[in-house]
C-alpha cells in the first residue's frame, strides 16, 4: 500500500482545514470531489474505466492500482482525494467523490475525455463546487475543463514524500532508467538512435567502409534531429489516422525537403569544375570566397523554396484544423521572404561586389514590414476571437 501523500493546498487553504458549515464552504450545499488521472494510469494499469462515482469504488481502484505499480504517483492522489471526501462529510456536507481520466497520450483527445467524464459526473450528481486532486502540475493543466462547468472551491496537489538517503536515490535513477527503457515515447529516442548509429558503424567496418562511417553516423544523427525538431515523426504517425491537416503536413514535409536537398546540388553543381578536380585541400575550397558565392547563388532561391513549401504545408494543416497558430505559420512566411533579398546582398558581399549599406537598409525594411504585418495579424484576429488573448493550441 503506498504512503499517504502530503496535501498541498494551492488556494491557501492549509492542509488540515477544519471544512465546516459555518466556514467560507457554507454557501456549497453539493460537493464534488475529483480526482484527476491525466494519463489515464488506472485505465492501462488497473484496468478500470472511468469516471468512478464513489467512496468504496474510489477505493477499490486505487487498491487494484497500487497493487499493479506500487510506485505509481496517482495511488496517493486518489487515497488523498478519500481523505478530503472523509473531512466533508464529518463535517455533515453532502459530498460525493469522483475519479475521472483521460489518455496515454494526453493531447486535444486526452482532454476531450476528461471534459465528458466531468460532464457525465455532474449530470449524476448536481455538486454546485468542487475540490481538485492531482498528484502534480500535469495533472493541473486539466484544471480550467472543470473550471468552465462547476466553481473550484481547492486545488490540493499530493506529494508522495521521499526519503534522501543514498539508496532511495538509486532506486528513482533506476526507475527513469527503466522508463527510458521501456516506454516508447522516450525509447525509441534514446535507444533507438543510439541503436542506428552502432549498427550503421558496424556495418561499415565490416564491408570495410570504415572513413565513410563518421559521415553516415553523423547524417543519420542530423535526419533524427530534424524529424523530431519538426515533429515529422508525428506528422507521419498521424497516416493512421487519415486526414487533410495530416497529409498536407507529409506532403510539404518530403516536398520541401526534396527541394532542399536539390537546392543543395544545384550549388555544387555551381561551383567551377577545375576547382574540385585541383589537388587543394577541402579547407582551401570551402573558404575560397569565388566557391562560397557561386554555391550560396546556386543555393539560395532553392533552398527558401524548399523551406516555404514546409512552412505553407503547415499553415495549411493549422488552417484545416481551425488552429489559431496559423497567426505564426503566416507571419514565418513573411520573415521567410523578407530574408530573401539581404540573404542575395550577402552573397555579393562575399566577393565584394556588394554595398553593406544595402544590407543594412533591407533588414531594416524588413523589420518593419515584420512590426506591421504582425500586428496586423494579432489585431485581426483578437478582433475575430472577441477581444480575448491570443495563445498557442495543442496540436
Amino acid at each position: 500500500m503506498p504512503k499517504w501523500g502530503q496535501l498541498e493546498n494551492n488556494t491557501g487553504l492549509r492542509n488540515k482545514y477544519k471544512y465546516d458549515n459555518s466556514g467560507p464552504f457554507q454557501e456549497y450545499s453539493k460537493v464534488i470531489v475529483i480526482c484527476i488521472d491525466r494519463d489515464d494510469d488506472i485505465g492501462i494499469k488497473a484496468g478500470i474505466e472511468t469516471p468512478i462515482i464513489g467512496k468504496e469504488s474510489c477505493v477499490n481502484a486505487g487498491i487494484k492500482l497500487a497493487i499493479e505499480d506500487p510506485e505509481d504517483s496517482d495511488c496517493n492522489a486518489i487515497f488523498g482525494a478519500v481523505k478530503s471526501y472523509e473531512e466533508f462529510k464529518m463535517k455533515g456536507y453532502d459530498v460525493e467523490i469522483a475519479l475521472v481520466a483521460g489518455k496515454y497520450n494526453r493531447g486535444i483527445e486526452g482532454d476531450l475525455k476528461i471534459t465528458q467524464e466531468i460532464d457525465k459526473v455532474l449530470q449524476l450528481y448536481s455538486a454546485d463546487g468542487a475540490v481538485v486532486i492531482s498528484d502534480g502540475e500535469d495533472d493541473e493543466t486539466a484544471i480550467p475543463l472543470i473550471q468552465g462547468r462547476i466553481p473550484i472551491i481547492s486545488i490540493q496537489r499530493v506529494i508522495v514524500r521521499q526519503s534522501r538517503s543514498v539508496e532511495y536515490s538509486y532506486a528513482i535513477l533506476a526507475r527513469y532508467i527503466k522508463i527510458l527503457f521501456y516506454d516508447p515515447r522516450y525509447s525509441k529516442f534514446f535507444l533507438g538512435l543510439p541503436g542506428a548509429l552502432l549498427v550503421t558503424s558496424g556495418l561499415s567496418i565490416i564491408f570495410g567502409f570504415s572513413r565513410e562511417a563518421f559521415a553516415l553516423g553523423i547524417s543519420i544523427l542530423g535526419a533524427a534531429f530534424i524529424l523530431r525538431a519538426f515533429d515529422i515523426d508525428k506528422s507521419i504517425a498521424t497516416l493512421s489516422k487519415p486526414s487533410p491537416s495530416a497529409f498536407i503536413r507529409v506532403f510539404s514535409y518530403f516536398a520541401g525537403t526534396m527541394i532542399i536537398i536539390a537546392s543543395i546540388l544545384n550549388g555544387i553543381s555551381h561551383i567551377p569544375q577545375e576547382m574540385i578536380e585541383s589537388n587543394e585541400g577541402i579547407s582551401s575550397i570551402i573558404t575560397n570566397k569565388e566557391v562560397l558565392s557561386n554555391f550560396a547563388n546556386g543555393t539560395i532561391t532553392l533552398l527558401w523554396i524548399g523551406v516555404a513549401t514546409i512552412f505553407a504545408g503547415v499553415l495549411l494543416s493549422n488552417w484545416f484544423k481551425g488552429s489559431i497558430k496559423i497567426i505564426y505559420d503566416i507571419l514565418r512566411l513573411v520573415v521567410l521572404a523578407l530574408f530573401y533579398i539581404p540573404m542575395l546582398q550577402l552573397t555579393s558581399l562575399i566577393t565584394e561586389r556588394g554595398n553593406p549599406f544595402n544590407l543594412i537598409s533591407s533588414l531594416l525594411i524588413g523589420l518593419a514590414v515584420t512590426l506591421i504585418a504582425a500586428t496586423f495579424l494579432f489585431q485581426y484576429f483578437r478582433n475575430r476571437k472577441g477581444g480575448e488573448v491570443l495563445k498557442h493550441d495543442d496540436q
